[in-house]
């Protein structure tokens, strides 16, 4: 997905992300009556805590690690520890200084949602954990019967965010529908090769995060709207090469999505955002501005990734954007400022 792909610096003025948003804004004219319908819940914590130095501000977030290895969760600010409490079906607690703890995982892959709740106001945030199927089960390009493939021998470019992953995420009949962030769902991001179950994937926390972040963003601007359409997640590289995509997409990494907003008619297709009366390039475009600054915007450098606009594909697809957590600014699609 990354044809004319170019990668440069970050370049971000208050003027310039004044006019971008006041052009959106403008451009969206009055919103249709079913976006005002509700009031769009970001999911937030009234309290945040950081996991292996993440910052985690949901209610709701994925979080992975190998079996037999541990997980450091540590409040933010000035909350101590004793005012929460933690659970979790499997593996062990430890504590951690004044405001965290430390969760060993048990030895066999699996589902643990592990719950952190306030205790004064049983508010709780819901990590769901995936203790991940070690990738050194991988045989013949497949695990468990699932086709795989084969991730390149050498990270591309000698980046550690293209080194080929250690493990993977189970998926069963049974967690499919496990919700990995507020508004996003496990079973949205898997590959979408035919295959049953159990089916395997990659999804970063960082990619549900900036999607969270997008669709705050896209509300906000007057476009109401719970989630979008997940027209492609993870890719496993047969996947990934079967369609003929690159070498080194972001989608087989589990840190990649194309999206598109599907809340009318007819379904199946990119909405029209900004009521012109077609859904063409123009209302992937809204999204596109709307993600072009938003790490810097909200003050995370580390979710800083590509970005490409793509037109509609009739009758194979319709517009819609990429996006991507890969640590450097890439832009396709359209011109560079």
């Amino acid at each position: 997905m990354t044809r004319g792909c170019q990668i440069y610096p970050v370049r971000l003025t208050l003027l310039s992300l004044t006019l971008v948003w006041v052009l959106i804004l403008v451009g969206l004219g009055t919103p249709p009556a079913a976006w005002a319908d509700s009031v769009f819940d970001p999911g937030r914590l009234s309290f945040s805590v950081t996991v292996n130095d993440r910052l985690t501000p949901y209610h709701t977030m994925l979080a992975s690690v190998m079996p037999g290895k541990t997980l450091d969760i540590q409040l933010t600010g000035t909350h101590l520890r004793e005012a929460f409490s933690v659970s979790a079906p499997g593996g062990q607690f430890s504590e951690k200084g004044r405001g965290g703890w430390r969760w060993h995982a048990p030895d066999n892959p699996g589902y643990y949602p592990l719950q952190i709740t306030r205790r004064e106001s049983n508010e709780t945030l819901s990590l769901r954990v995936f203790v991940l199927v070690p990738a050194t089960q991988v045989r013949d390009g497949r695990l468990n019967g699932y086709r795989i493939g084969h991730y390149p021998e050498k990270p591309f470019r000698g980046l550690a965010a293209y080194a080929a992953p250690t493990g993977f995420i189970e998926v069963t009949e049974e967690n499919v529908r496990t919700q990995v962030s507020p508004h996003f769902r496990l079973g949205q991001f898997l590959s979408k090769q035919q295959s049953g179950y159990p089916k395997y994937l990659l999804l970063s926390p960082r990619l549900l995060t900036k999607l969270e972040l997008l669709l705050e963003d896209v509300n906000a601007a007057g476009i109401r709207t719970n989630g979008f359409v997940i027209m492609s997640g993870f890719r496993t590289p047969f996947y990934n090469r079967l369609i003929g995509s690159s070498t080194n997409s972001r989608h087989m990494f589990g840190g990649a999505a194309d999206i598109y907003i599907d809340d009318g008619q007819p379904r199946g297709m990119m909405d029209d955002l900004n009521n012109d009366g077609a859904s063409d390039r123009k209302d992937a475009a809204i999204l596109y501005d709307l993600a072009e600054d938003l790490p810097l915007r909200h003050g995370l450098p580390e979710l800083i990734g590509g970005l490409g606009e793509y037109d509609a594909r009739l009758p194979v697809r319709g517009p819609f954007i990429h996006v991507d957590v890969r640590r450097l600014r890439a832009r396709w699609g359209r011109s560079p400022d």
